[in-house]
């Protein structure tokens, strides 16, 4: 009874209680039924505190008509980060990326002595491309800890054998986002990061590739346009490329800048805990999950021109089947955060590449 009777003290003059429960579905420790007597995101930042020292957590939930808060008892504090992991991961997808530039940018000679010595001329490539993934996962760690919400320092994922030498790069959250506001700027963070580095990175490489003719035969890739890398050629070369059977011929620095604008693409697919899928829930909340389902849809439908897409339908499905809401998933988003996530949203658009590489036999 002493918690029952704390509780009601605490939600006196914030929350008109009907009933309330214990031990209620989904594991709460108590629930309230009722409505909010001032705005729920006021009501959050004065409970939350009181709630903590008390050794709740508190979620804001709402079920038809009904405002239902929750108190979860609190679990563990999350463990302290481990920098050794990120090193060696460092390192390795370091190696990797060079690598990789010796594989597929100089592979007219693949004996061990020639690819050890065209890795140390995947310098610029592997600088630039660490640099945009750097930087969006950077956006992501700062903008969580504004928020308080524990993360994992950025992790590096090597994949020697690949056109990158990296799957990307990834943060673990370890604690739930507080608010929906708090979910779209996180999510946002990284791809407007990391974008701010790609650009400049794409232009320049693009002044020192040059256009000319393709091949009269078969056997090369030829990278996929988006909006925003369609305008920046246009920019550099003044046409549309390609066309007229020539093309740019991409510096390794410009494809580093593609390949940023690929990898950013890819995490803002709207689904699941992808980042696309983060701003789509704090802006739809619940009714997230059908863009969630359209966005796989429409990369089955891709899947047929570029089988990678299949790979991505599989991941979305996969990401979606895990829910995170934030705590406060009452608070809806102001005018201004609903233009960002809408901004975020036409981001996407303007980069999304449909055919990502296309192999001309």
């Amino acid at each position: 009874m002493d918690e029952l009777n704390w509780l009601r003290r605490a939600l006196h003059g914030v929350f008109a209680i009907e009933d309330i429960t214990l031990g209620a579905a989904g594991g709460s420790a108590m629930q309230a039924r009722g409505r909010f007597l001032i705005d729920s995101a006021r009501a959050y930042a004065r409970l939350g505190p009181v709630c903590r020292s008390r050794g709740y957590t508190l979620l804001f939930r709402r079920k038809g008509e009904d405002d239902l808060v929750l108190l979860m008892s609190a679990g563990a504090r999350p463990a302290p980060n481990n920098r050794w992991i990120p090193l060696v991961l460092a390192v390795a997808t370091l190696a990797s990326m060079m690598f990789s530039y010796a594989l597929f940018w100089e592979a007219s000679d693949l004996t061990w002595p020639a690819i050890v010595g065209n890795m140390r001329k995947g310098w610029g490539f592997t600088l630039s491309l660490l640099a945009i993934l750097i930087a969006h996962e950077l956006g992501h760690y700062f903008t969580a800890r504004y928020f308080g919400v524990a993360v994992s320092l950025p992790y590096l994922i090597p994949f020697p054998l690949s056109p990158f030498g990296t799957m990307g790069a990834m943060i673990r959250m370890k604690s739930i986002p507080p608010s929906r506001r708090s979910m779209l700027l996180i999510g946002s963070a990284g791809p407007i990061a990391g974008l701010i580095v790609a650009i400049p990175i794409l232009l320049f490489g693009l002044s020192l590739s040059e256009v000319a003719p393709l091949p009269t035969q078969g056997g090369y890739s030829i990278e996929g346009n988006s909006l925003l890398y369609a305008a920046l050629k246009f920019l550099t070369f003044g046409r549309l490329l390609p066309s007229g059977g020539n093309d740019v011929l991409l510096h390794p620095i410009a494809f580093a800048g593609w390949a940023g604008l690929l990898v950013t693409s890819f995490n803002l697919i709207p689904a699941g805990q992808l980042d696309g899928g983060h701003v789509a829930y704090a802006l739809l909340g619940t009714r997230a999950r059908y863009l969630n389902w359209a966005t796989m849809g429409m990369l089955m439908v891709l899947g047929m021109w570029w089988q990678g897409w299949f790979l991505w339908a599989a991941l979305a499905f996969v990401f979606s089947r895990v829910s995170v809401r934030p705590l406060d998933d009452v608070s809806q988003l102001a005018p201004g955060e609903i233009a960002i996530a809408i901004c975020v949203l036409v981001l996407f658009v303007s980069i999304f590449t449909p055919f990502p590489l296309r192999l001309v036999m």
